[in-house]
């Protein structure tokens, strides 16, 4: 690789980024069911990588299930260092679909939120998530590293990749019954922010969650994510933000 390409290809912060690299790292945040999980192995330290799920709470933090019979569940008690690979795949080149690390460190979790919202991701989970030897870790954020392809590499912080819970205390109370209701009464709304807003082909739909930022949606095996306009200010402001969203959507010719 010549010199200029070098340069070109070295990741920026995401500030400076000549693209949208919060916005996509967050979209993959979001999206992406499952990845690569990097811990320390316990005698020696090397890198160790496997394949586990994620979800996210409700400012974006990984969300992991994990049992102790694992192996990377041994070296995170070890060492709760670690760091997530998320990739969108696609046709063609691997190289050349986006992918996020999230670097930061694991700790269990028995908050009854982080149980639901990783469960709404992965229903199946359902079937051994109460097992003894399995718990819900929270990888609290460190850092973020953003290869979106060629020339498309950034670096981001923590703030830059979770959403400000600032004033949104109600908001975890709420989210359950909010979702449950659009699920229920709003089944084509739910429909339309798929697949007029998000551009996905149709399915059965449904909400998985909401958070200040947009709308985690899932038909089978399938993610779609809905961002806001502007970000949520308070509860109060979400259900005229779903208004106006599905208002949007219904406003878009059917293709």
């Amino acid at each position: 690789m010549a010199e200029a390409e070098r340069k070109q290809a070295a990741p920026l912060p995401a500030a400076e980024a000549p693209f949208d690299a919060i916005g996509l790292a967050k979209s993959l945040l979001r999206r992406i069911r499952a990845g690569a999980l990097a811990t320390l192995e316990r005698d020696g330290g090397a890198p160790f990588a496997s394949l586990v799920t994620v979800a996210t709470d409700l400012d974006g933090t990984p969300l992991l299930l994990l049992s102790r019979l694992s192996a990377h569940t041994l070296n995170l008690e070890a060492d709760p260092r670690c760091s997530i690979l998320l990739g969108a795949g696609g046709k063609g080149d691997p190289l050349a679909h986006p992918r996020l690390t999230v670097t930061g460190t694991a700790t269990r979790s028995a908050e009854p939120r982080v149980r639901a919202r990783f469960l709404a991701r992965h229903p199946k989970a359902a079937l051994y998530a109460d097992f003894p030897d399995f718990a819900f870790f929270r990888v609290e954020v460190r850092a973020g590293h953003l290869n979106g392809g060629f020339a498309k590499a950034a670096t981001l912080t923590g703030p830059e990749l979770l959403a400000d819970l600032a004033g949104l205390d109600a908001l975890a109370d709420s989210e359950p019954g909010a979702v449950a209701h659009m699920n229920e009464d709003h089944a084509d709304a739910v429909a339309l922010y798929a697949t007029r807003l998000a551009g996905e082909e149709p399915g059965p739909w449904r909400l998985t969650g909401l958070d200040p930022d947009g709308l985690d949606l899932m038909a089978g095996e399938r993610t779609a994510r809905v961002v806001f306009p502007t970000p949520l200010a308070d509860p109060a402001a979400l259900r005229p933000t779903l208004v106006a969203l599905a208002a949007q959507a219904r406003a878009i010719p059917s293709s």
